[in-house]
């Protein structure tokens, strides 16, 4: 485009001539560009070298372990600091104590406190994620931390995994997308990412001791995917191991998956850490590729096992000192590139700035999901209304301090029922019921806290009863907390905890006008309500501005947005790893049996209705998808298909829609899914505005992992392109051939 935009103010007889010139200088420009990096790099390298050459063995093995909860050790003789990590995927966790998990009582830690994973991913627009990368980036600069732990990229296969909140999506294109988009922003500052956990982490239960058996396919199509995008295109400094075994090797000392994969066919050159307290030897750990030991139990740091013992395997010749050479350089390389050794460091940081808020408003916003509209009550037109109830715990709880690791410190958070009194409560009368209350207590690793959650408070239910009747709409305020959605234990089941399915059927009873909110990361059961009420959002844990972004939404200041990253089951039994009964496993065992049909593949493939499908949405407006085309016909393997279509909002009101394209082979030599997403675009129309759009997909990327060949095949033949806003509503196919 811009070689064309040169050329046009000349006659056409000069045209190839500036043509040829404009791409020679671009071509010099590159390659001063790639010359320079490659010089960067070798004198980076050299450094490295010599830093290596000045240490000790000790010196050496003191940057492979950690010297407190969240840190390394430095060596001050040669200017090397102490290396700081932190937990953070969506908000810079406060300071702990060096050397136990009670928190430090500082009052400088208070952090902006994002969305997290899912609902990041309901926007499905990597833009917002890259925009959070940038703010975490500033505040974890601003508290001095070197390295953010996040963000977390397993694959959602079960509605009842207990960090399904973390992580983004159950589809693997979505979780690359959004996740490199997060990291480029994050180490921009100069703050490393994390990317985890590697590898096949899809569950709580026995997560340190289950063994995970997959096949090659469904790891090559599945599993690996959103990790090989996140070194290779988004450049991840760090990656971290997993606690469970995989094929029957524990994921912190796996060859295959450590040498063979991430670091030969990737390339990763960054450190490979443990989660914490994930190592389990010395010797087999060190030579299959860990460089960094983290959160061990034992108090002295000396006896981790890449400590002293370390130091033992070198002397006695069991781990040779080219292996610890080459853990230090990856560590040093680390710190290079975040300019750990610049005085200066580009980015000093920022915390809790009003950009950093309006940041988080946006995802909270964005997110939103408008599940079911019955009657067109929402948005509900505030100055209309004389008195509105508002019920439910989750119009007064606020989550950003929940779910263990990925707790953060808001500096505040809005509930929704704050939210309502400050825009509405000098206009609207607010009648406020609990209508469920509460009754787990979660303790970690035990997920029996959940026990009592189906118990039902008939008391409060007669109180939210009693406010529906006497009140113009109702606003219940339902779903989950975290203590069912959280690190170190599942869900035991997808049902609205605390009686809320009767709450929300008697409420429902006195007042039709009633509008469900579901606050949740994970699915939840939704068959016994759907029916009852004619309006259901589902707004996520929508971190500190939470509350303003969802009464903004029910209000119609915003105009939802947000399509589901994962299928949303009717019930349990049809999501297919509990279909197959492979959830959680047994014996500490667990065979992915489902092999490739995970989500959205196994409903579509098998015919199975959802309750609600993945990439659902709806939108307080309307759009008209047309003229869906490609720009030929028939393609070579190592070409890009050019779709292209055109979308018109034809509402009245401005808003966004998702448009996804997925692929079907219909004919082929090994089972493929029904369809399979492979592109996307968010795309904002203001009332009656047309947009064309083209949407690039490589033919590459219509390929299967052939098991036979050990290698990507795009077979020859026909493939069916389909243009749709969920999985199970498209618009137009259009059909091309692979030579």
């Amino acid at each position: 485009m811009k070689i064309r935009s040169l050329a046009a103010p000349f006659r056409s007889s000069s045209r190839n001539n500036v043509l040829f010139l404009s791409t020679v200088f671009l071509f010099m420009a590159y390659a001063t560009d790639a010359q320079h990096s490659a010089k960067g790099d070798m004198a980076t390298e050299q450094k490295i070298h010599a830093l290596i050459s000045e240490m000790t063995l000790p010196e050496k093995v003191s940057l492979l372990h950690g010297n407190s909860k969240f840190n390394v050790s430095g060596i001050k003789r040669l200017g090397i600091p102490e290396w700081a990590l932190s937990d953070g995927p969506h908000g810079v966790r406060a300071e702990v104590n060096r050397h136990d998990w009670a928190y430090a009582g500082w009052t400088n830690d208070f952090a902006t406190c994002f969305p997290p994973g899912t609902a990041l991913a309901a926007t499905w627009n990597p833009a917002l994620a890259y925009k959070q990368g940038l703010v975490l980036g500033e505040e974890a600069r601003f508290r001095k931390k070197d390295i953010l732990l996040g963000p977390g990229v397993n694959i959602i296969r079960s509605p009842l995994c207990g960090r399904n909140f973390e992580y983004i999506s159950e589809d693997p294109l979505l979780v690359s997308k959004m996740a490199v988009a997060y990291i480029k922003a994050l180490q921009s500052k100069d703050v490393a990412a994390s990317v985890k956990h590697w590898l096949a982490n899809n569950q709580e239960e026995h997560r340190d001791s289950i063994d995970v058996t997959m096949s090659e396919r469904a790891l090559r199509e599945i599993y690996l995917p959103a990790f090989k995008a996140s070194v290779m295109e988004g450049g991840a400094y760090t990656v971290m191991a997993a606690y469970n075994r995989f094929r029957g090797e524990w994921c912190s000392e796996n060859n295959y998956l450590n040498r063979e994969i991430l670091r030969k066919e990737f390339g990763f050159k960054g450190v490979l850490m443990t989660d914490w307290s994930a190592a389990h030897t010395t010797v087999k750990a060190a030579l299959t590729g860990l460089d960094l030991e983290m959160g061990t139990d034992k108090k002295d740091y000396n006896e981790w096992y890449f400590a002293d013992p370390l130091i033992k395997a070198v002397e006695e010749g069991k781990v040779p000192m080219s292996v610890v050479d080459e853990k230090v350089a990856n560590v040093l390389r680390v710190m290079f590139n975040t300019k750990i050794f610049d005085e200066k460091r580009r980015e000093q940081g920022r915390m809790n700035t009003p950009e950093h808020q309006q940041a988080a408003y946006n995802a909270a916003a964005e997110a939103a999901v408008l599940l079911q509209n019955n009657g067109n009550l929402l948005p509900l037109h505030f100055d209309k209304i004389q008195s509105i109830a508002v019920i439910g715990d989750n119009a007064t709880r606020k989550h950003c301090s929940g779910g263990l690791s990925s707790e953060v410190k808001a500096l505040y958070e809005i509930t929704p029922l704050q939210a309502l009194q400050q825009k509405f409560g000098a206009r609207v009368k607010i009648n406020y019921a609990r209508g469920y209350e509460k009754q787990s207590t979660f303790r970690e690793g035990n997920n029996s806290g959940q026990s009592g959650s189906l118990n039902v408070n008939w008391k409060l239910i007669d109180e939210a009863v009693a406010v529906a009747r006497e009140s113009d709409v109702v606003l219940i305020f339902g779903g989950l907390n975290h203590d069912f959605d959280t690190e170190s234990a599942d869900k035991q089941n997808m049902d609205l905890p605390y009686g809320q399915e009767i709450l929300i059927q008697e409420v429902a009873k006195a007042n039709p006008k009633t509008v469900v909110v579901i606050i949740a990361g994970s699915p939840v059961q939704l068959a016994g309500i759907v029916h009852r009420v004619p309006a259901i959002v589902w707004s996520w844990f929508g971190g500190m501005e939470a509350g303003n972004a969802v009464v903004d939404v029910l209000s119609g200041k915003i105009n939802p947005s947000g399509k589901l990253p994962f299928t949303l089951p009717v019930s349990l039994a049809q999501s297919p790893a509990h279909a197959l009964g492979n959830f959680p496993g047994s014996d500490l065992k667990v065979n992915y049996e489902e092999d490739i049909l995970v989500g959205y593949r196994w409903f579509d493939t098998k015919k199975i209705q959802p309750q609600f499908p993945f990439g659902y949405g709806l939108s307080y407006t309307n759009f008209s998808i047309s003229q869906f085309s490609t720009d030929k016909t028939g393609y070579g393997k190592n070409e890009t298909i050019q779709a292209k279509f055109t979308i018109r909002n034809t509402g009245s009101v401005y808003g966004a829609e998702v448009v996804q394209l997925y692929v079907s082979d219909p004919l082929c030599s090994v089972l493929r899914p029904e369809k399979e997403l492979k592109a996307f675009q968010k795309i904002f129309l203001k009332p009656g505005e047309t947009k064309t759009v083209e949407m690039p997909v490589k033919v590459a990327d219509l390929a299967f992992y052939d098991e036979s060949k050990k290698a990507w095949n795009t077979e020859a033949g026909d493939y069916i392109l389909q243009l749709g806003n969920s999985s199970r509503t498209i618009f137009q196919k259009v059909k091309i051939s692979v030579k």
